[in-house]
């Protein structure tokens, strides 16, 4: 392929540690009236979001603090100015979400016509190349991607003008299980399970923090010793049992995961948000604590490669990995870790975490410092009209956990010491299948495309070309054409040179033991007597 065809690589880069933090823990042993009291507060603030979700969605694009500050007066005598400021700003959020799905929507649309209209534009059953897409295999199938281009252009106009003014659409709860009410039986839900569900996700239990307050929460509090007391709305202020129109739930909660940390945060009265929700699936009550902190300072991408480096390839089932050393030479085996993302989101994220986990805990047994995986980047990959009838394509790169799968990583790693560096995506697969697929393939070992790939994501990562040598200068030019390999730099001594004569064993095979040693060598009589039966040859004859 010619240099003109290839797209610039993009220079390596240290990802940013993660900004904040949740751990999650179960509210057990609840008695029915703390279940009673949850869902009446609940169901009562999310009737309060909905109404806030409306008025914010109806402003569009003339919020302004003024129009903020109107709704959150409105609340405040149905709940409390804690509550009412929790509910808009997250009533905001949610808006924000949709404005930006809203334009990834219209990119993929705009997508999808340039694609399809360049397709229309050639004959029928012209093939493509690399670049462009050729045309349409049959008259057929020309014919319905004509009316499916006015159907996207028509989608188009409509996202186009809904941007224009502002306008999204939104969903409590979820739109995909808002659909369910209408195919239960493909849902595999009753109407009362659904139900259930379709509350508990409108429901609205959640309070931000404020550094300096009493635990670093006045609405949802959690006292080291565990006990979790909750702020009732002015309405529910009937139910308190305790004093100030306080709750005090009968459980005790403590977090496993970060608890020194967390403690430590509200012994010192910062800001710690709390999160209420229900588990229909499940029938139990759980609780989130997250904070934010300042990310970690990265280091010199320099200073992490100085052990070497591991290299991981994403795919859609597991994840490749080989450990480099400092010069990009790959050691030791291939690993693989494997994960199953069917099933749930909780299902999936479990699968990922534990993969994630046992890389993790492979990098600090081989001592490395630094894990490089591909910057990836699928959202405008994965539709109908770029990959055409390749379903089965399209699937697998939507299955691949790309973003999720960094923001994982980055996360888990911080507390290793252990640093992520993103690399460009670009050629790995293709290049490590040409160069290194097949010199490390052997009768003990079948090393595949992905094992080639993530030697391939190590290798950029340390700045390394992909391929595994530079062909050598001409005899003539020798000392004008610079080194023979790319693993020697510039400066290392006696690069041109032979390999210097090491004095002592040529293995690093431990040395035999005394004992074994005396009892297989020859004993010193038999030595004798051969030496004394030495040949000699006799002199020679000399005739005529």
């Amino acid at each position: 392929m010619a240099d003109s065809a290839l797209r610039e690589i993009a220079p390596s880069f240290v990802a940013l540690g993660p900004a904040g933090v949740a751990v999650r823990d179960r509210l057990g042993h609840l008695t029915a009236e703390d279940e009673d009291v949850l869902r009446l507060v609940g169901t009562h603030m999310g009737s309060l979001a909905s109404k806030d979700l409306v008025a914010r969605c109806r402003d569009g694009l003339e919020h302004s603090t003024d129009t903020w500050a109107a709704r959150k007066r409105s609340l405040t005598p149905e709940s409390s100015a804690r509550w009412a400021g929790a509910v808009t700003k997250a009533t905001h959020d949610q808006w924000a979400l949709s404005r930006r799905g809203q334009l990834a929507h219209i990119q993929n649309l705009e997508a999808g016509i340039k694609t399809i209209a360049h397709r229309l534009s050639q004959p029928i059953g012209a093939k493509g190349t690399k670049e462009a897409p050729g045309g349409y295999r049959c008259e057929g199938e020309w014919f319905h991607k004509t009316r499916r281009l006015r159907v996207l252009e028509d989608r188009l106009e409509r996202e186009r003008a809904d941007r224009g003014r502002g306008r999204v659409r939104v969903v409590r709860g979820g739109k995909r299980l808002a659909r369910g009410r209408h195919n239960l039986a493909a849902a595999q839900l009753t109407a009362e399970q659904w139900r259930e569900r379709w509350e508990a996700e409108r429901w609205f239990l959640a309070a931000d923090g404020e550094s300096g307050k009493r635990f670093g929460n006045e609405t949802i509090r959690i006292t080291p010793d565990g006990e979790v007391s909750i702020k009732l709305p002015a309405p529910l202020a009937h139910l308190a049992n305790a004093r100030h129109g306080r709750y005090v739930l009968a459980c005790k909660v403590s977090f496993p995961h970060r608890g020194p940390e967390w403690a430590d945060r509200i012994e010192a009265n910062r800001a710690v948000a709390y999160r209420i929700h229900f588990d229909a699936d499940r029938g139990r009550w759980y609780i989130t604590a997250s904070w934010q902190y300042a990310p970690t300072k990265t280091i010199p991408i320099k200073s992490a490669l100085a052990d070497g480096v591991i290299g991981v390839d994403t795919n859609a089932d597991h994840l490749a990995a080989w450990r480099l050393d400092t010069h990009g030479n790959p050691t030791g085996q291939p690993r693989r870790f494997s994960y199953d993302l069917s099933g749930n989101a909780d299902h999936r994220d479990a699968q990922l975490r534990h993969a994630l986990t046992r890389l993790l805990n492979w990098a600090k047994t081989c001592g490395v410092k630094a894990i490089a995986v591909e910057d990836l980047d699928f959202t405008a990959e994965k539709t109908r009209e770029k990959h055409g009838r390749r379903r089965r394509f399209r699937q697998i790169i939507s299955g691949i956990p790309t973003g999720k799968l960094r923001a994982r990583l980055t996360s888990m790693a911080d507390q290793t010491g252990i640093t992520i560096i993103a690399v460009d995506p670009a050629y790995t697969s293709r290049w490590g299948a040409q160069h290194w697929q097949k010199p490390l393939t052997s009768k003990n070992r079948k090393t595949t495309r992905h094992d080639a790939a993530s030697i391939a994501i190590g290798r950029r990562a340390q700045g390394h070309p992909i391929r595994r040598r530079t062909a050598p200068p001409p005899h003539d030019r020798s000392d004008r054409a610079g080194h023979r390999t790319v693993q020697a730099r510039p400066g290392t001594p006696r690069r041109e040179g032979t390999r210097p004569r090491i004095p002592g064993p040529r293995t690093r095979s431990v040395q035999p033991d005394t004992e074994r040693k005396r009892e297989t060598r020859t004993s010193k009589t038999v030595r004798d007597v051969r030496s004394a039966q030495a040949w000699v040859q006799d002199s020679l004859l000399l005739t005529d």
